[in-house]
């Protein structure tokens, strides 16, 4: 039966694991707390690839308890039940170490029926999970278990992996391959911090090498598209999209150009469209008002585009957001105003602003609503907020140009 290489060469000590120095190098908690022989409910987070499950199989492997494993995606009440029939039996001596991967696919009854057994000992959890466990795992496990996160492995780590697999897939050739300069290296970074797809990628290439030189450009083949990480549904999906928006936020064109490109190799032209249309009153705003009609012209471009063309209007939107002066004062303004209208501060509409069902002139005046433009530079002085809010400052004209002249205006008509 074939088994994939990822698999087979799986480490089976913490010392031959790559990455996650943060919890497995010497000081590491998580080490610390797999030598210390108490092994408590733990749930590892992050994205595949990065040695979750090889982390679990060693910690196994050093306690006394049986090991079980599910797939919460494949898995079920029943599989469950099965595990807790075995729970004080002789199959199960010193209690279960359930190994649940996966586990966001529980629902809540699901995990539930866990509690009782994690609550008592008798079942030592370690969860898996590739989505944020403080959104997808229920309270009451998150609460008795400890959150480990894995990152994604850096590629000069990743390349100890794939020379690992190199050889020991040369040693069972009678004519070995010879890897190019700079292979190993396109081959780690290629595999976005994904160990298994590293694996996986040398294997491919051993199973389509002739005898002979794996070229550079045998391993583009093999890798193209390979670092990416997106699922539309999932925490890269949103990660992403914070990042692009934060980085035309943060006036730096270059990283919302690399985020950009990002989510259009991955097809999100509707996502990426959305942050960009959201940033320009957000984010840029009265600094410069033409921004909103420019970047909707640029989005609507592009979505009659469609991509790859696509691309050229929303990186000219994208720039020129970066680059704009910044002015949040709206949204400042109405989040306050929003603020007071969820807290119930509202109050009557005045009688001077009030619609009445006879309209006329005649019936303005009884009202005595001014109308301003009846007097010098179409203003003058007259309530408009409610009475409980007349003292009420939303908006606060903010530091740039635009904004400014506009104050200054205002300031020598108003004074």
């Amino acid at each position: 039966m074939y088994q994939p290489l990822a698999d087979e060469i799986r480490p089976t000590s913490l010392e031959d694991v790559v990455g996650q120095r943060h919890i497995l190098g010497p000081d590491g908690m998580l080490r610390r707390i797999v030598e210390g022989g108490q092994i408590p409910n733990m749930i590892f987070y992050g994205p595949s690839g990065t040695g979750k499950t090889t982390v679990a199989r060693i910690i196994a492997q050093r306690t006394n308890r049986s090991l079980r494993k599910l797939n919460a995606t494949t898995a079920g009440i029943a599989d469950i039940k099965r595990i807790i029939d075995e729970l004080d039996t002789f199959l199960t001596p010193g209690g279960v170490l359930l190994y649940l991967d996966e586990i966001q696919y529980f629902n809540k009854k699901q995990q539930q029926s866990l509690l009782e057994f994690i609550e008592d000992g008798r079942i030592t959890l370690i969860a898996s999970t590739t989505e944020n466990p403080y959104f997808c795992v229920f309270n009451a496990i998150l609460s008795r278990s400890t959150v480990f996160e894995f990152k994604p492995v850096p590629a000069a780590e990743v390349e100890r992996a794939v020379i690992r697999a190199a050889d020991i897939l040369n040693a069972r050739r009678e004519s070995p391959l010879r890897f190019a300069s700079g292979v190993t290296g396109r081959i780690a970074s290629a595999c976005g911090g994904d160990v298994r797809k590293a694996i996986n990628a040398v294997e491919l290439l051993f199973s389509a090498g002739r005898d002979g030189v794996v070229t550079l450009d045998d391993a583009a083949a093999i890798t193209q598209r390979s670092a990416m990480r997106y699922d539309r549904d999932g925490d890269d999906h949103y990660d992403i999209l914070s990042a692009l928006m934060k980085s035309m936020r943060g006036s730096d064109p270059d990283a919302a150009l690399h985020y950009l490109a990002r989510l259009l190799e991955a097809g999100d032209l509707i996502g990426a469209a959305r942050r960009i249309l959201c940033s320009a009153s957000e984010d840029i705003g009265l600094a410069y008002p033409m921004a909103v009609p420019i970047v909707k012209a640029c989005v609507d471009s592009a979505l009659q585009l469609g991509l790859p063309e696509a691309k050229l209007p929303l990186a000219e939107a994208v720039i020129l957001l970066a680059t704009a002066p910044k002015s949040n004062t709206a949204c400042m303004g109405i989040d306050a105003a929003l603020a007071d209208i969820r807290a119930g501060r509202t109050g009557s509409i005045p009688r001077e602003l009030q619609n009445v069902h006879a309209d006329g002139t005649g019936f303005e005046r009884e009202q005595g609503y001014k109308y301003p433009h009846n007097y010098p530079h179409r203003w003058v002085k007259q309530q408009y907020l409610p009475d409980e809010l007349k003292n009420a400052r939303y908006y606060e004209y903010g530091d740039n140009k635009t904004e400014q002249a506009a104050k200054r205006y205002w300031d020598e008509i108003k004074t």
